[in-house]
């Protein structure tokens, strides 16, 4: 599948680019982010795929996330997708919880979304192949990121693909959206009345039911305004004790749930993703 260039920067040493492609997936054109860091001719790379939360395109992490020398000192290939479809005839809706730019990382099954809001088989098999196609990345070592709605996304998708990925961690992630308001009205609104349908978006329902991952790492702002009604660590904590998996849940006093707080602490991040891929 061929990409487009929309443009290349360099960026400790390395390369930062920005890519289009025609998406069979969600029927529109899809942008993504890739920063590709120094490297001798032929090796291949461990990748972290960083998926963002609402409202956000590719270009907020680009822009405010402070990946880029810690991805160039470890070797690490950095990719930040759209969160959603965009473009003429894409459905959308006034709030900015839900339509484009609030994909939630679901295959929507309800009209009139079903036909574009793919966005967990982009995120799972079209990009993937892609980015295996056109840099430089040993697929064998994947790791998996995000904030918020992207958190969400990030934790259901490794849970759901445990072969997949080495590593995964987020930043403030919508743990339970069985239990926030956010989540409630996306997955309703995406999938339909029938709560069981929505488990395969819930990082907890998938824990409960049996899914595994080693560990996890999750940082949360004790500042967030999101924390008590949205976000809700204490369910994620709650179910990972249950099911023995090793998560380590920092609560950083002071931090809000802006780019301020994902910037502090990306390089921690980043760092504890290329121990284990690399």
């Amino acid at each position: 599948m061929a990409i487009e260039t929309v443009s290349t920067s360099r960026a400790f040493e390395g390369t930062q680019g920005v890519y289009r492609h025609a998406s069979s997936v969600s029927g529109t054109t899809m942008t993504f982010a890739v920063y590709v860091p120094p490297h001798a001719d032929g090796a291949r790379l461990p990748v972290l795929w960083y998926l963002s939360g609402l409202t956000c395109t590719h270009a907020n992490v680009m822009d405010k996330g402070e990946y880029r020398r810690a991805c160039a000192e470890a070797g690490i290939v950095f990719v930040a997708p759209d969160t959603s479809p965009r473009g003429e005839g894409v459905p959308d809706d006034e709030a900015y919880d839900f339509g484009q730019g609030a994909g939630f990382y679901v295959d929507a099954t309800e009209e009139p979304w079903a036909a574009n809001f793919r966005m967990r088989s982009y995120i799972e098999d079209e990009l993937p192949a892609i980015v295996a196609a056109e840099f430089p990345v040993d697929m064998t070592r994947q790791g998996i990121t995000g904030h918020s709605m992207g958190g969400h996304g990030a934790l259901t998708i490794a849970l759901r693909n445990p072969d997949r990925f080495r590593s995964v961690s987020a930043f403030a992630p919508i743990v339970s959206p069985l239990h926030c308001a956010w989540g409630e009205k996306a997955l309703s609104g995406y999938l339909g009345t029938d709560r069981t349908a929505w488990a395969a978006y819930d990082a907890c329902a998938l824990i409960d039911g049996g899914a595994r991952v080693r560990e996890l790492l999750i940082d949360q702002g004790q500042a967030d305004g999101f924390l008590t009604e949205q976000l809700k660590p204490e369910l994620l904590a709650t179910a990972c004790a249950e099911a023995g998996i090793d998560l380590t849940l920092r609560m950083q006093a002071g931090y809000d749930h802006s780019y301020n707080f994902i910037s502090t602490f990306m390089a921690d991040h980043v760092r504890w993703h290329a121990e284990r891929l690399t």
